[in-house]
């Protein structure tokens, strides 16, 4: 299966859909941004501390991976820096573009698969914003290592990602309350029967991959990376009422 495919379409439909995640930021929230006020999200509720951002963003060069929905981009190009929104869904990078027409800022926009930033050299982002996504990528080091490469040193990584205990419960009983464990991890959808499948993403849903702490946290020291943060942040959903369903975490990269 073309995973990638697959998943530019879905996401090109979730904003068709309205999900919430390509639903764009408001004026008030870019007006806000330019005076100084904002704050962005790596994982559903909890803002990122403002300690994890360089004090002044003017002038600098961010990366927006993985994160495309006019929603983090265009915020962080409000309040001064050079932004970059890549993504693998053309229909919300339309969403960025649109509020930076819409409200006057210089944001670009490139199209393609985490796992390959070719289209950047070495070292020319100060620093990367990876919310949720690698959950609809086959593979995580890859992305590790590709953001440590485009990173400048001393440069960081603000990363959010799932706590892979979520993917061991039928999707739709826990969407009720019902925690019945079915899948063994690491969970890969497309190891999934169609029928399967249908059941957990209802054919209108991406792809996804569960990733172990060991390949999220874990992969980002493989790659050279250093941890100074982390944090838990919860669900919106029955299953968030138990446990943490998302881990953030910020990572630099040495100066030496």
């Amino acid at each position: 299966m073309d995973v990638r495919a697959y998943n530019r379409e879905k996401w090109d439909l979730q904003v068709e859909k309205g999900n919430p995640w390509t639903i764009p930021c408001s004026p008030e929230m870019i007006a806000a941004a330019r005076r100084g006020e904002w704050s962005v999200l790596l994982t559903e509720q909890k803002y990122v501390p403002l300690n994890w951002f360089p004090q002044d963003l003017h002038g600098l060069d961010i990366l927006c991976l993985a994160s495309g929905g006019g929603q983090q981009g265009p915020i962080l190009a409000a309040a001064g820096a050079n932004v970059t929104v890549f993504d693998i869904s053309p229909r919300q990078l339309e969403q960025d573009r649109m509020v930076a027409k819409r409200e006057g800022l210089v944001l670009i926009t490139v199209e393609g698969d985490m796992r390959d930033l070719s289209d950047f050299g070495d070292g020319c982002f100060d620093l990367v914003l990876h919310p949720i996504s690698n959950v609809f990528c086959p593979e995580v080091r890859p992305v590790w290592r590709e953001v440590f490469r485009v990173l400048r040193p001393g440069g960081s990584l603000l990363a959010g990602f799932d706590n892979p205990a979520m993917f061991i419960f039928d999707g739709e009983q826990a969407e009720v309350g019902v925690f019945e464990v079915k899948y063994k991890l690491p969970f890969d959808a497309t190891q999934l029967t169609e029928e399967e499948r249908l059941h957990e993403f209802r054919g209108e849903w991406p792809l996804e991959f569960s990733h172990s702490l060991e390949e999220q946290i874990g992969g980002q020291l493989e790659a050279g990376f250093i941890l100074t943060g982390l944090y838990e942040d919860q669900q919106a959903s029955p299953l968030g009422k138990y446990m943490p369903a998302y881990i953030a975490t910020r990572a630099i990269k040495p100066m030496y």
